[in-house]
């Protein structure tokens, strides 16, 4: 199959990213300081120290801090809360829908009242907002409950559930070219349960593109990446895989977005070239993420992973050879103290054999149990002792304690991935 790249790389961008100043205007207001800043992708209102509101330019609340406690809102509407206690010990928890609308009412409230004050020139801001300063509180003050809820069923008519992302692409622009995973047997995951795997026909993946286009509209300046979704959208064939990654480039300003980021499972990875890889890169694949879950093939087999170790190492020589970087995905306390050594002492043998560099990037996983799991009824059936919270810290600190880099390619970045705080 012959590509015609000059074709797929002279596509006109959708929209061109503003390059201009962030603006911070302060005042007082309400016997408290406040800032406002005005930046090229989204609007900030701090009030004080213990009250900051974030929206994206379409006026949707993103984040926002309240009495110490943070919270971030997703596309579908929900909103996740952290916080940390005195010990330095994390929680988060969700909101429920009451909790979300309150949320939102609170931020729509002070925003009305600073608009007020704000025309009847009871606050002086230094300097005075200009009119894009003006146009975005307007936009995100009028950000209601009611608002919302459309914004998120809006949300739900154009994408189906997105399982999971890693935790850099959280903002990103996901599209769906594919729906599903593409095996779905793995027992510690459900993120897929019940949705066949399917690909989206060149047309139907347009307008979908479309659809997330103007379902973003001005927000579409918060997003940060593209992300190819569902889970595994890289095991599409080539010939079709190339024209989605065209669709992309024909519809939205690849380069400004900052590149195509995707899952690929390492079993399907083996069977696409360096060369393939290499084509992917000129067309815009920044990074492929892969669960590698351990080193230990027999725990992969437990786990029912398709695919053995060196199939996942393969597949990650032809994407680094391919000049694309990779996203290596741990999962701890996967088998208990049963497989703990091996998971172990094969993990770090399998990274350690990775031409990896500091463009890429190592996840450790915990994982997350519940009953609905085919994992846990696995593991109780053979009688596996679980690992604790902190001994799976643990096991990842030994993994990361044991990794070897090359001092010329550099030392990939390494953190945690904790599912539970997946919000899109």
């Amino acid at each position: 199959m012959v590509y015609n790249l000059q074709k797929l790389l002279k596509y006109p961008p959708y929209y061109t990213v503003q390059k201009s100043l962030i603006m911070v205007h302060q005042g007082y207001w309400r016997n408290q300081s406040l800032t406002i800043s005005v930046k090229p992708n989204c609007l900030t209102i701090s009030l004080g120290s213990q009250q900051v509101f974030s929206f994206d330019l379409a006026g949707r609340l993103w984040t926002a801090l309240v009495n110490e406690v943070s919270y971030r809102r997703g596309l579908d509407g929900k909103v996740v809360a952290k916080w940390q206690t005195a010990d330095k010990s994390r929680h988060r928890r969700w909101l429920s829908s009451e909790e979300a609308d309150n949320l939102i009412q609170r931020a729509h409230t002070i925003l009305n009242h600073l608009l007020q004050d704000l025309n009847s020139a009871q606050i002086t801001l230094n300097p005075p907002l200009d009119a894009k300063g003006w146009q975005d509180l307007q936009t995100a003050a009028s950000f209601d409950i009611s608002t919302a809820h459309a914004d998120a069923l809006k949300y739900r008519q154009v994408y189906k559930p997105v399982g999971i992302l890693p935790p850099d692409q959280y903002i990103s622009v996901v599209l769906q070219a594919t729906e599903g995973c593409s095996f779905n047997t793995c027992t510690f995951c459900d993120f897929y349960r019940g949705r066949p795997f399917r690909i989206k026909r060149e047309d139907e993946f347009r307008e979908h593109v479309r659809a997330v286009k103007t379902y973003l509209s001005e927000g579409l300046s918060l997003r940060r990446t593209i992300f190819l979704g569902d889970a595994n959208a890289l095991v599409v064939p080539m010939p079709r895989l190339v024209r989605l990654f065209e669709v992309v480039h024909e519809e939205l300003d690849v380069e400004k977005l900052g590149g195509i980021f995707a899952f690929l499972d390492g079993f399907s990875g083996e069977r696409k070239t360096a060369e393939d890889f290499a084509l992917l890169a000129r067309l815009g694949l920044k990074r492929v993420y892969i669960g590698m879950e351990s080193g230990h093939e027999p725990l992969l087999r437990f786990l029912r992973k398709p695919g053995t170790p060196e199939d996942v190492l393969q597949a990650v020589r032809n994407i680094k050879a391919g000049g694309v970087a990779v996203g290596i995905i741990v999962l701890l306390g996967a088998g208990g103290k049963k497989y703990a050594e091996a998971h172990v002492r094969e993990t770090i043998q399998l990274i350690n054999a990775m031409p990896l560099d500091l463009e890429d990037l190592i996840y450790f996983s915990e994982l997350i149990e519940n009953e609905n799991l085919p994992y846990v009824q696995s593991a109780y059936q053979s009688s596996l002792e679980p690992l604790s919270a902190e001994e799976r810290i643990r096991q990842g600190e030994q993994i990361e304690n044991a990794l070897l880099f090359h001092p010329e390619r550099g030392t990939p970045h390494i953190s945690r991935y904790d599912i539970r705080e997946f919000i899109y």
